[in-house]
Parts: structure tokens; C-alpha cells; sequence
């Protein structure tokens, strides 16, 4: 019986589909290498969030701390990704339909990420295996993390930094190939797209004393993390507060040095008021003397006194007395 060509594709057997973020393994089980790991990256997602809300409004970015990125798919499916301590990819959901990322699936989004960084806990051999894909004896054998990086998944920046030597290797992609890049003045390396630099910053964080990589924007100024933002803020505000008590204080002087001087404009107005009727009192006095001696002349002259002896009494002179007579 001839078997209709629907049939025969029922039949066919099809290889799955590839799967996605939920299908595959988060972890492969291996320790996370030393204590500084996870605060080095919180410290590097803290810092640049400010930096990334601008250049993605939209909030479509994601950032992986120790997170696996499957490039190819193997069995078991962890022998396919690579997990780099800390990278951003832009303009992706940071959530699938929802759900938060277990992993970043390369074959399923298609978007590189645009930088990672390797904390390298030994001398950075591992960061910097080259070892290409290939197969031996008939036996896979495992590609180095520096040639996943460059030649299958094409991350534009790359950085190692080894811990214990406190040593930064920064790798820009050109022409399909990693160059070691220069680090500039400050002994930074720009990572021009995000308009940042990366470099070692020593100080101290989460209870820890250390060489820290830290992000500065293109003028050298550190980026800072949210408990220093806090503590620059609290201290803005201070500021703030010391100078409104300061303007406080000053205009309460300006306020009282006003009163003084309209209390002592008033005291002096009200001593001149008290000369002007201290004088007019004497004028009015002096006038009432010379009223009653000109008013005595006839009562004297009336006695029998003559001109001359009315003049000294009334202390007046001859022609005074002789006028008023």
C-alpha cells in the first residue's frame, strides 16, 4: 500500500527543538572561587544602574552575575555555555514572558553581550585559554573561555581581572579578533559605547579592604554605588541646612542691627523733640523775664525811683527803662 506523503512525515522522526532558558541547566555545580566574587559584581551593577536607565529608558537591558550563556548545544547541555562573572547585554528584557532569567540562551535571542569580566582567582590561564573547538580521537574537546568569547559569541569587550595580583587586561574585539587595549591617562579603559571606564579602585565594601574593579564616567569621576549616593546626598544636605542656619543667623543679625538702629534713630529724635521744647521753655522763660521787668518799671517809677536806680534793679539799661516809662 503506497503511504500518502503526510504519512511519511508523520512518521519522520524530528530532531527536538532547540531549548530555551528554562530547559537548561543555571548551574554546573563548581564553588563560587573566593569570598571578593559576588560583592565585585554587586558593586559593578550598583554602580552603572544610573548609567544604563539613561541609555535604556525603556529598561530593556540584562546583566549577569556568574550566569551561564549557552552558545552551543551539548549533552550534558552546561558543557555548552560559559558563565562569565559579570556581563551586560543591551537591548534585551531583562524577564522572559514574566519570568526571570536562568540563563542568557544565545541561540534563542541572538544579541552578544557587549562586555564581560572574568575575576580570575589563580594567574588568569583559564581566562585567557585560547584552545579553539575541535575534536580529537573522536572526542570533543573543550574550547578555552578567551576563544568562546572571541570567536563564537563576539563579545565587543573583555576583561580579566586577576585578583590576587591585582592586575586588568581590557580586550577590544577588532576585525574578529581580541586586542589588549592601552589603558589611558588615568590608567582607565573606556568602554566607549556605554561612555564609561573601567579601572582599580582601592577601598573598602561590604566589610572588605580591597582592590576593587570600579567604573568612572569619561571625565575620571567615580561612578559611585547607592550607599554612597545616600551618603553624598545626606552630606549635600547638611550642606544645605548649615548654610540655611547660616542665612538664618545672618538675616537675624541684619534684623537686630535694624531694630538697634531705629531704636537709636527714635532715641535721637526724641533728644532733639526734647532740646527743641528745652528751647522753646527758655525762650518762653526769657520772655516772661522781659515781660515782667517792663511791667515793674511803672510800679518803681510810681515808689519815686529814678531811671537810673530802676535800670540797675532790673538789670536794664537807662534807655530801656526810659522807653518803657
Amino acid at each position: 500500500m503506497t503511504q500518502s506523503i503526510d504519512q511519511i512525515v508523520d512518521q519522520t522522526v524530528r530532531p527536538p527543538a532547540f531549548p530555551d532558558h528554562t530547559q537548561l541547566p543555571e548551574s554546573d555545580g563548581t564553588f563560587v572561587k573566593n569570598f571578593q566574587e559576588h560583592p565585585q559584581s554587586i558593586i559593578l551593577t550598583d554602580a552603572i544602574g544610573p548609567v544604563l536607565q539613561k541609555l535604556h529608558p525603556d529598561g530593556q537591558y540584562a546583566i549577569g552575575q556568574d550566569s551561564g550563556i549557552y552558545w552551543r548545544e551539548t549533552e550534558p547541555p552546561e558543557k555548552g555555555a560559559e558563565a562569565p562573572d559579570w556581563f551586560y547585554v543591551p537591548n534585551v528584557p531583562p524577564q522572559l514572558n514574566g519570568r526571570y532569567r536562568r540563563s542568557y540562551v544565545l541561540w534563542r535571542e541572538y544579541i552578544a553581550p557587549l562586555i564581560a569580566l572574568e575575576f580570575a582567582s589563580g594567574n588568569g590561564e583559564e581566562e585567557r585559554d585560547k584552545t579553539p573547538l575541535s575534536v580529537v580521537a573522536g572526542t570533543v574537546q573543550k574550547p578555552g573561555k578567551f576563544w568562546v568569547y572571541e570567536q563564537i559569541i563576539r563579545i565587543p569587550y573583555y576583561g580579566i581581572y586577576e585578583i590576587i595580583t591585582g592586575k586588568l587586561e581590557v580586550y577590544g574585539l577588532s576585525e574578529g579578533v581580541y586586542q589588549l587595549l592601552t589603558p589611558n591617562e588615568r590608567g582607565h579603559y573606556p568602554i566607549v559605547p556605554l561612555g564609561v571606564e573601567l579601572g582599580l579602585w582601592q577601598g573598602s565594601y561590604q566589610n572588605q579592604t580591597l582592590l576593587w574593579l570600579r567604573w568612572w564616567d569619561d571625565q575620571g569621576n567615580l561612578l559611585l554605588i547607592g550607599d554612597e549616593r545616600a551618603k553624598l546626598e545626606e552630606l549635600r544636605a547638611q550642606r544645605e541646612q548649615e548654610r540655611a542656619e547660616r542665612e538664618s543667623q545672618r538675616a537675624e543679625a541684619e534684623s537686630q542691627r535694624a531694630e538697634s538702629e531705629s531704636q537709636r534713630a527714635e532715641s535721637e529724635s526724641q533728644r532733639a523733640e526734647a532740646e527743641k521744647q528745652r528751647a522753646e521753655a527758655e525762650k518762653q522763660r526769657a520772655e516772661n523775664s522781659e515781660k515782667a521787668r517792663k511791667n515793674a518799671i511803672p510800679q518803681l517809677l510810681a515808689m519815686g525811683l529814678i531811671a537810673e536806680q530802676i535800670a540797675e534793679i532790673l538789670s536794664l539799661t537807662v534807655e530801656e527803662v526810659r522807653e518803657s516809662s
